[in-house]
Parts: structure tokens; sequence; C-alpha cells
């Protein structure tokens, strides 16, 4: 493929990949866990948006953060009230352009959405594997989508691209398979948290563990620990965002309605950021495992490139990738001197590799949202040669 064959053509105007169908990928080859727990075999459950070209080398991974899933782009009916986590970024004409690109996004091994998890059927007992489920970790899941392109038949990835433990998974996949992948897109991660961020996950794990329906991962599907995942829900979601945009969204309005200080005391939500925060923790407990909650969080505090290869220069060493990091100046989850970190030890490390720093007040999620200037840096960085 020549990555820059239409760069002088007019730039078409966006359009939507319309309709899209779910697909699984079912290995049945054994599967062995950093941990040296094994699977006889697991499902991951993808969507693909655009076409595989003839020399099946235009394809690009797209890498979901904790709380996505493999729902990435379009609609899967016409009903449906909204579209994948990334539409804004992916389609015909897009940043990340379907006419050119085979795009594929899969659920994560150790999810809830159709891959294999702590949710699904242990073959040896007929329940949910619950938390007899193998520790996972960023590399068992980047090995695990190593699996579905070999069974696509692809031959090479132009780019693989994902923000917060995406850009995780960015990274590993780096370098797991330097030889396969030619660009790498890593937004909004870092190469190990720092202790703050291992903390809210900490304390959202706890609320999970600590409700009493929990029953140490043995629950019903449609029951389990709702509040205490409500809870870890509503927490992270703040970290996700900054103050400044809290504060622009919300400030201190109260909800039409709410008690005023002559009434008797009630804590109900009285404020409007309270009452959206719980529509958040609600809405994710009706499509989002519990245990799941708890193994990917804990692989995403485990995520640690220096400590596992002995710094990030060793880490990066058979990087072959051309590399773009993409940082936000608002987030303060993973802040944007941990993003820089990482490019400087690529260049340590002889790589190829550049930083770009968004000033947005949006947040850690600003990745997820409208931005023509992000845009506009996926599109150029995927257009570049990759070498």
């Amino acid at each position: 493929m020549n990555d820059s064959s239409d760069t002088d053509l007019a730039r078409p105007e966006p359009g939507e990949v319309g309709l899209v169908e779910v697909r699984d990928f079912v290995s049945t080859e054994p599967f062995a866990f950093d941990n040296g727990q094994t699977l006889p075999g697991f499902t991951l459950r993808y969507e693909t948006y655009g076409r595989l070209n003839a020399a099946r080398d235009n394809a690009i991974f797209i890498a979901h953060a904790l709380s996505g899933d493999h729902h990435a782009a379009g609609i899967h009916s016409l009903n449906d009230r909204k579209s994948g986590w990334w539409n804004n970024i992916i389609g015909p004409g897009k940043a990340v352009d379907t006419n050119r690109y085979f795009v594929v996004c899969a659920n994560c091994l150790g999810g809830c959405v159709g891959s294999t998890g702590p949710s699904s059927l242990n073959p040896a007992t007929g329940r949910a594997w619950g938390i007899a489920f193998p520790q996972v970790t960023i590399r068992d899941m980047v090995r695990a989508d190593k699996r579905l392109f070999d069974h696509l038949g692809v031959t090479a990835l132009q780019a693989v691209i994902g923000g917060s433990m995406g850009g995780m998974r960015v990274l590993q996949f780096g370098i797991e398979y330097p030889t396969f992948v030619r660009r790498l897109l890593p937004m909004a991660t870092t190469a190990r948290e720092n202790a703050q961020a291992i903390a809210f996950n900490a304390v959202g794990r706890e609320a999970i563990v600590q409700d009493p329906d929990w029953h140490r991962g043995e629950y019903p599907k449609g029951g389990g620990p709702r509040v205490g995942l409500a809870i870890a829900r509503m927490m992270a979601h703040i970290t996700y965002l900054s103050d400044a945009s809290m504060e622009q969204k919300f400030g201190r309005r109260k909800r039409d309605g709410a008690a005023g200080v002559e009434h008797a005391a009630t804590f109900d939500a009285q404020y409007e950021v309270e009452s959206y925060l719980q529509h958040q923790g609600q809405a994710f407990i009706n499509r989002f495992d519990a245990n799941s909650y708890l193994y990917i969080t804990r692989a995403i505090d485990d995520f640690d490139l220096a400590g596992a290869y002995g710094s990030l220069e060793k880490a990066f060493r058979e990087v072959r990738a051309r590399t773009l990091c993409v940082a936000f100046t608002s987030d303060w989850l993973f802040p944007t001197a941990q993003n820089r970190e990482i490019v400087l030890a690529l260049l340590r490390a002889g790589k190829s590799a550049s930083y770009a720093e968004l000033v947005t007040d949006l947040g850690h999620d600003s990745f997820l949202l409208d931005s023509p200037q992000l845009y506009d840096l996926v599109r150029d960085f995927l257009a570049a040669p990759a070498e």
C-alpha cells in the first residue's frame, strides 16, 4: 500500500460507516497467560470498518479504554440512539478513513461484552468463571488480539491507535510485534501509573468487593455488586474530567426541585453534578460486569514497562514503528509529563517518535471528544511515510 498515494487529492466530506455487524473470533488453541494459567481457547468480539486490500496490509487496530468495547463506530440498527464510542474519528473521509483503511476494534480479553472474561462460562464447571478466571495483563490482551489478526489474514498493521488503557495496549503491541506494526498512536496514556491513579482504582475495587452482593465474585448474571460497581464508576468518571470542565458544565447549580435549606436535611442528589454522576453509575452497571472491572483495573495498575524490561529505553529497544504520542493539558489522570516520558525514552532508544500536546480544559477524556486539532494530527500522521 502506498501511504501517500492520495495526499494531493481533495479531502472528501466525512461520512458514516453506517450499519455494522458484530463478529466473534473463536480461538481453539490453548492460551497461556503471563502468570502461567491457561485457557483451552477464548473468544474475542470485534467489528470491522472498511475493506482489507489485496496485500492485506491496510489494517488499523483501535484499542479501547477501560470502559470501552468493540463497538467503536457506526450503528447496529436504525433504532440505535448512539453510534460507536469513537464514531467521530472513524469513517469515510474522517481522520481514520475507512475508504483507505480496514479498521478493526475488538473487546479485550477479560472483558464482558462478548469476549472471554470472568462472566464467561467455565467449561469445567458450567458456571461463570468469576474470580477463578486467570489474572489478565495488558500483554495478555495484546497477544490475544494478535491471534485475531492472524485469523483475519492481516499481514501488517498500518497503525495501532488508542487512548488511556488503549494507549497502553498500543505501546505493548509495538514492543511485542515490532515487524507487524508500522505506526503507534497512543493518546492520554502512561508507561506506568503513578500512586494517585493506582489509588483511585484501588478504592473502586474496594467499593465492589465490600458490596455484600459481590459474594467473592459468584453472583448471577444481572445481579452482583451493583451499588459497589456504580460507586466505582462514579469515582473513576471524576478522574476522566477536569475541574474546569466540571465547573463549566455544572458549577454549583442545583437540580430543579432540590430541597432548600429551610427543609429537613436530605442526602438525595441536590446538585446537578451529583445527578450526573449517579446517571453515569447507573448506566454503567447495566452494561459492565463487576468482576471484569476488577480484572481490567488490576491489569492497568500492573502495567509497568520500565519495571518489566529494566527501563523504558530497554522496553522500546525492538520497536520499529513510528510513534506519535498525544497528550492533553488538562489530563490529570495521566498527565502530559507521563506522555512526554514515553517519547523521550523512544528517542533515547533511537526510535522515530514525536509528541503533540493539545491545549484543552476537557480532561482525560479529551481524546474521545470532538477535536478538529486531534483529527488533523491523526490524519497527517497516518498519511506520512511510516519510516
